[in-house]
């Protein structure tokens, strides 16, 4: 029990040093662009990077390949039945090997380091860097993932890019138990599980990130198809020049 609230109290440390999810923004676009539903315009869409795991009692990552590969299953399965309704055109990133595989796995890490940093440094208003404070202050979104998107397979066939990277990490029994501690103990909330994700649509051209949604927060269990279905809906809501923003611009 004492190593139990040891590695509680440790857990409790960091999440004491973790930014505020009060106030958190989700979502951005960069100024001055605007994407109209069938405007012609060709969306390449990579594969989603997924992960999936458990978190250990002192919020440790655990993976598990068995919960990835469904979960990489379901998300692809949700994705492509949610294109329809994006409302341009869709194209499935082609196949690739040797340098050019490698090219893709590099940019899809690199998206999901930018898109974190955007959540920890713009989203999170009171935790942005010195020297972003100028350039990210309110209504300004300047974010890019370089110009080498130019060389992604398929790049020449497309106007932008569709990234998304998630990660899910289901609170073990552990962490579970130390939830309970924490509330009944010292009335301490703890946070028993980890579910982020992000989509970001990119400029083939220039690199820039042109829209972003992202959240630490997300719902539906893609371990499950139903759940993965929601994952989509969420990690797509707002994006631009869908059937639903058209819909919603329409109606304001």
């Amino acid at each position: 029990m004492k190593t139990l609230m040891g590695l509680g109290a440790a857990a409790l440390l960091a999440m004491a040093c973790a930014p505020s999810a009060a106030g958190q923004e989700r979502t951005a676009v960069k100024q001055g662009f605007d994407l109209r539903s069938q405007s012609g315009k060709r969306v390449l869409v990579f594969k989603p990077k997924v992960s999936v795991g458990s978190q250990s009692t002192g919020a440790m990552f655990e993976p598990n390949a068995e919960w990835t590969e469904q979960a990489k299953r379901n998300i692809e399965a949700a994705l492509t039945e949610h294109q329809a309704s994006l409302g341009n055109t869709v194209v499935e990133a082609p196949d690739a090997s040797g340098e050019k595989a490698l090219l893709v796995e590099e940019y899809v890490n690199l998206f999901d380091a930018v898109s974190q940093a955007v959540v920890n440094y713009q989203f999170f208003v009171g935790n942005r860097l010195p020297t972003k404070k100028r350039d990210n202050k309110t209504g300004v979104f300047e974010w890019s993932l370089g110009e080498g998107v130019r060389d992604l397979p398929g790049a020449d066939t497309a106007d932008y890019a569709l990234f998304i990277y998630n990660k899910d990490a289901y609170g073990s029994t552990g962490r579970k138990l130390l939830q309970i501690a924490a509330l009944l103990g010292p009335g301490i909330a703890v946070k028993s599980g980890e579910h982020k994700g992000a989509a970001g649509l990119v400029d083939l051209r220039t690199g820039d990130l042109l829209w972003l949604n992202a959240d630490f927060a997300m719902g539906g269990d893609v371990r499950e198809a139903d759940g993965a279905q929601k994952r989509v809906r969420q990690l797509l809501e707002g994006f631009p020049g869908s059937v639903a923003d058209q819909q919603t611009a329409s109606a304001q």
